[in-house]
């Protein structure tokens, strides 16, 4: 068949587009496959992720009880879970010694999938699921397992792989919540607990994974499933593909926001919404292309304490541009 020369450049247009708006990735914020609660999945196995999610490189022996101990932390024994009622949070899911368990924001339940490997895994210990239980209370139906990299089990609620935190004492104790602003504690459905991110809301649906605030003095700004204010650092690149600048110690101040389903979004620009890997191997959001992250000065929903930091730290409007950086 003939090709007319208005039809090949219209083509050639139409390569043209297409490269231009998929030049800063090909990888994508969502997923299409799902996986049942329970099913068996390898863990993401992704060490020193915790550098920018609230790792806190507790050493072996500070987890709970030791490895083997009973206590529950991995290899050793979890038993009943119960359903504690924690004045600040609400109810919790705690397992038979009466430690508490919790989630990780950088964790998918949809497949269930674990992204805490390595120092991560040592300051937050997986839940092993070999002989987990659900007490009164807990729906049985949403306790399910993930293989990890190791080979062991961990338990899953509500597709939610879960940890303890190495820095709990004692039964009751919840000083991993809000830990990096990634941490929460386990509510009985899965969910974060009522407390989750100083205001999250706890449910997840109460907040999408990113949204936009108004805020009395910069205007619409996203924030992510917390409520905290997201950011943008000049020294990063979007085009023609993203890439972040902040290593190391830059990533404890301002740690890289977890992949978003594009559907867990609400008044953010869906163009160049989407993940990327790190050159540390991590994967963190964009918007517009541009890496985000929060900071870990901000301690309630609503603060700002980030704006304008070096001068290049900047708060990120619903179309991705920076707000209130010099040109902008």
């Amino acid at each position: 068949m003939k090709t007319t020369w208005r039809s090949a450049s219209l083509a050639a247009g139409t390569v043209a587009v297409l490269a231009l708006t998929t030049a800063c990735g090909s990888e994508s914020g969502t997923s299409a496959s799902s996986q049942n609660v329970g099913a068996t999945a390898p863990a993401g196995g992704i060490g020193g992720v915790g550098s920018g999610y609230g790792q806190v490189g507790a050493s072996a022996s500070a987890a709970p009880g030791g490895v083997g101990s009973g206590t529950g932390a991995q290899g050793g024994s979890t038993g009943e879970l119960a359903v504690t009622a924690n004045p600040e949070l609400g109810k919790i899911l705690t397992d038979g010694a009466g430690k508490t368990l919790y989630r990780f924001d950088a964790d998918t339940a949809e497949p269930p999938k674990s992204n805490c490997d390595g120092d991560c895994a040592t300051a937050w210990p997986p839940v092993s699921a070999d002989d987990a239980s659900a007490g009164d209370g807990i729906d049985k139906s949403l306790l399910g397992e993930i293989t990890r990299s190791d080979g062991s089990k961990q338990l899953t609620v509500g597709g939610w792989p879960a940890y303890y935190y190495a820095k709990d004492a004692n039964p009751g104790d919840t000083t991993g919540q809000g830990v990096g602003n990634k941490w929460f504690a386990l509510a009985p459905d899965g969910k974060k607990a009522k407390g989750g991110g100083g205001g999250g809301g706890g449910g997840d649906a109460a907040q999408a994974g990113l949204s936009v605030r108004k805020d009395p003095n910069l205007g619409d700004i996203v924030v992510d499933k917390n409520g905290m204010t997201v950011y943008r650092f000049l020294k990063d690149k979007a085009w023609p593909k993203p890439v972040s600048n902040c290593n190391g110690p830059c990533l404890e101040k301002w740690p890289a926001v977890a992949p978003v389903e594009a559907n867990d979004t609400k008044g953010v620009q869906k163009k160049g919404l989407m993940s990327f890997t790190r050159g540390d191997g991590v994967k963190q959001q964009t918007v517009n292309c541009s890496p985000i992250y929060t900071f870990s000065g901000d301690k309630s929903p609503g603060d700002i304490n980030g704006q304008g930091v070096g001068g290049t730290w900047y708060a990120v409007a619903p179309d991705g541009k920076l707000v209130g950086a010099p040109g902008q």
